[in-house]
C-alpha cells in the first residue's frame, strides 16, 4: 500500500527567497563560518528598538485583561486613528479600513477577495516575493512589469501599458520599494493612477516603509493622487514603527463606493472568517500614529548613513553597480559575472559568510543579475561585509 502523502498542487510554485536562502546560510554556519546576515529586514535584530510607548500600550492592554477576541475589522480607536493618518496623507473618499495580523495578511485578504484563477495582477519586477507567493497559491496569473534601473528604479510606464490585458484586475506598487530602495515620484504615480482609471484596475499601494525616506525625499501616498481611483493602501507597525514582531498591519480602502462596495464587503467576509487580528497589539496603533515620532528621525539618520556607505562602497567594487537607495533599508546592486546570481550568492555565503539574497528571488530583467542587501547593521559591520564581497569578487576574477 502506498502511504505517500502528496501535497497540494498550489504549493508547487510558492517561493520566498528571503527565507529560503537561510537553508544555505545554516550549512555555512554549521561549517564554522562567521556569518553576517544582510538578508532579512528586521530592524530589531540590529541597533533599533521598538519605541517604549508602543510597548507600554500593549503591556497595559494585556494587564487590563484585553486577551479576548476583538471586532473582526479591529478596535474602534485604532480604526479611527488609521483613517485619520490616511487623511493626513491626503487620502480622501475612504470607504473602509481593517486591521490584520501584519501587512501580509491584509495583502492576502485583498488578493483572495479580488482575483480569480483566469485573471492576472501586475506585479513589480523586482518586487517583494510575498505577492507572487500568494498569487501562486491562488492559482492566479502573475503579470510582471519592470522597474527601470536606469531611472532610479521607477516603474516603467510603457512596460506597464504593454502588459495590461482584458484579464488584468490590479496593479501592485511598493513605495518605498523593497528590494530597490526607490521612492516613486508624483509624475510616476499620476501616470499609474491614470492607467488604473482607464482600465478599471485596483491599485494595491504597499506603503509599509512610508516614513523611512532620505535626502529630503517626499513620500507621496498613491491614493492622495485621486479620490476616484480604486486604491488599497497597506500600512503597519513593522517597519516605520520598528515593531515587526507585533504583527499588526492594516488596509485603507478608498475610491467610489459604487465601484468598491461589493469588493470591500467581500474582504470583510474573510476578516470575519478568521475572527480578528492580535487584540492587545491593536492598542499600540493609536499611540504609534499619534504619539511621539522622534524615533523616525533617529532611524532615518542611521539609515541614511548606512545607505550612503552601501552606495559608495558597492560602486567601487569591480563588476558591481548600485542605484542609490532613497528609502526603506534595501539596495539591489547589479553584478556582471559569468554565473547565475543564485550561484554567486551561494558561493559568496560559503566563502565569506555574508548572507544576501539573489535577485532572481525578486524578479529582474532577463540577462541581468542582482542581489539584495539589507543595510540595517551597524556601519562597521557593513564596511566589513562589503570588503568581503570585494575580496570575493577579486579572488574569483569575474
Amino acid at each position: 500500500m502506498n502511504s505517500y502523502i502528496k501535497p497540494a498542487e498550489r504549493t508547487k510554485e510558492i517561493k520566498y527567497a528571503v527565507r529560503d536562502i537561510i537553508l544555505i546560510a545554516e550549512k555555512a554556519a554549521f561549517q564554522g563560518k562567521k556569518m553576517t546576515y544582510l538578508n532579512i529586514g528586521d530592524p530589531i535584530k540590529f541597533d533599533f528598538e521598538t519605541p517604549r510607548h508602543i510597548i507600554e500600550a500593549v503591556y497595559n492592554a494585556m494587564k487590563d485583561g484585553v486577551t479576548g477576541y476583538s471586532p473582526s475589522s479591529g478596535i474602534d480607536e485604532a480604526i479611527e486613528s488609521i483613517k485619520n493618518e490616511a487623511h493626513k496623507k491626503g487620502i480622501r473618499n475612504i470607504q473602509d479600513a481593517f486591521i490584520t495580523n501584519g501587512g501580509s495578511e491584509a495583502i492576502e485578504i485583498a488578493l483572495t477577495s479580488l482575483v480569480n484563477p483566469d485573471e492576472n495582477v501586475l506585479v513589480p519586477s523586482p518586487g517583494y516575493p510575498l505577492y507572487t507567493a500568494v498569487l501562486a497559491k491562488l492559482g492566479a496569473g502573475i503579470n510582471p512589469y519592470y522597474l527601470d534601473e536606469e531611472n532610479d528604479w521607477q516603474p516603467d510606464i510603457n512596460d506597464i501599458k504593454s502588459k495590461i490585458d482584458k484579464n488584468t484586475r490590479a496593479i501592485i506598487l511598493i513605495n518605498p520599494n523593497n528590494p530597490t530602495g526607490a521612492v516613486y515620484t508624483r509624475e510616476t504615480l499620476t501616470q499609474i493612477v491614470d492607467l488604473a482609471l482607464e482600465h478599471n484596475l485596483v491599485i494595491f499601494s504597499d506603503e509599509i516603509y512610508d516614513k523611512l525616506v532620505f535626502d529630503a525625499e517626499e513620500h507621496i501616498s498613491t491614493a492622495s493622487i485621486s479620490k476616484e481611483a480604486s486604491i488599497l493602501t497597506f500600512g503597519g507597525l513593522s517597519k516605520s514603527y520598528l515593531s515587526p514582531g507585533l504583527r499588526i498591519g492594516w488596509c485603507v480602502v478608498s475610491g467610489k463606493e459604487e465601484n468598491l462596495g461589493d469588493y470591500y464587503r467581500a474582504m470583510q467576509k474573510l476578516t470575519r472568517a478568521r475572527l480578528c487580528a492580535n487584540h492587545p497589539e491593536q492598542y499600540a496603533i493609536k499611540p504609534a500614529l499619534e504619539g511621539d515620532q522622534s524615533h523616525i528621525k533617529e532611524a532615518n539618520a542611521k539609515l541614511k548613513r548606512r545607505a550612503d556607505i552601501t552606495y559608495q562602497m558597492l560602486n567601487t567594487i569591480p563588476n558591481v553597480s548600485c542605484v542609490k537607495p532613497r528609502g526603506a533599508f534595501y539596495a539591489f546592486p547589479k553584478i556582471d559575472v559569468p554565473v547565475s546570481d543564485e550561484k554567486f550568492v551561494s558561493d559568496l555565503i560559503y566563502e565569506t559568510g555574508v548572507v544576501v539574497v539573489p535577485g532572481a528571488g525578486f524578479g529582474q530583467k532577463q540577462e541581468t543579475k542582482h542581489f539584495r542587501i539589507v543595510f540595517l547593521p551597524k556601519e562597521d559591520i557593513l564596511r566589513e561585509a562589503y570588503e568581503k564581497i570585494r575580496q570575493f569578487i577579486t579572488k574569483e576574477e569575474f
